[in-house]
């Protein structure tokens, strides 16, 4: 699952990353406490080639009324996304690159703390999570989601789903420009892909932000 992320990539080192023509509205950043609902960038294909474009990160299928109307989609999963009927139109011919630096997960103490974990790429390059997208309403707002999978050998130890995250040499083919299936992309990141460690508490709150957050928690006293 992912329910929080940073991204402090700036819009032209994203283009270029991903080759692809940045919008003029992309929100501003860095941001190292992505929360859903808002809006974040994400990359997707299409007869002109690439766009970096601003989208909401909370999937809106097109038969709500409002954005309130259903459940809060911020998550897509792998195993039913074909078959879910706000998701299967989007799986086959909108799919979209989420990127991000790192992203949080949280496991608890027996007293129910919530202990904050920072996952990210030992490399320091980007993670670059499959995601779906569905415009919306009247005026055609850009909504997507994240993919989700079971966790691999990493993520396990803290959370039961992690987001599907893609190599560069898949970016193509999730985004439908290469020959070939996009299923069997949607599985766990091999174990050194993804690396983790403790961050502050301060990231629990969804108005938190700043560089702190992802800095490795070396006092086990902010427990």
């Amino acid at each position: 699952m992912c329910g929080r992320y940073a991204l402090t990539l700036p819009h032209d080192a994203m283009a270029q990353v991903f080759s692809a023509a940045p919008a003029n509205d992309l929100p501003i950043g860095p941001r190292w406490n992505i929360c859903p609902t808002t809006q974040v960038p994400v990359v997707r294909g299409g007869n002109g080639g690439r766009a970096l474009v601003s989208m909401r990160w909370g999937f809106l299928p097109t038969w709500y009324d409002t954005p309130t109307a259903g459940p809060l989609l911020i998550n897509a999963r792998a195993e039913t996304i074909a078959r879910k009927p706000a998701f299967r139109d989007a799986c086959r011919s909108r799919r979209c690159l989420i990127p991000a630096t790192g992203f949080y997960e949280w496991t608890k103490t027996a007293e129910g703390t919530r202990l904050p974990w920072y996952f990210h790429d030992p490399s320091g390059a980007p993670l670059v999570f499959a995601g779906i997208w569905q415009d919306w309403g009247p005026d055609r707002f850009a909504t997507c989601a994240i993919v989700s999978c079971a966790a691999g050998p990493t993520m396990a130890e803290v959370h039961h789903r992690e987001p599907v995250t893609l190599a560069p040499s898949d970016w193509a083919l999730w985004l439908g420009e290469g020959e070939g299936k996009a299923a069997p992309l949607m599985r766990a990141a091999p174990p050194d892909r993804i690396v983790r460690y403790r961050v502050a508490r301060a990231v629990n709150s969804s108005r938190a932000e700043g560089p702190e957050l992802i800095d490795p928690l070396v006092d086990d006293g902010d427990k």
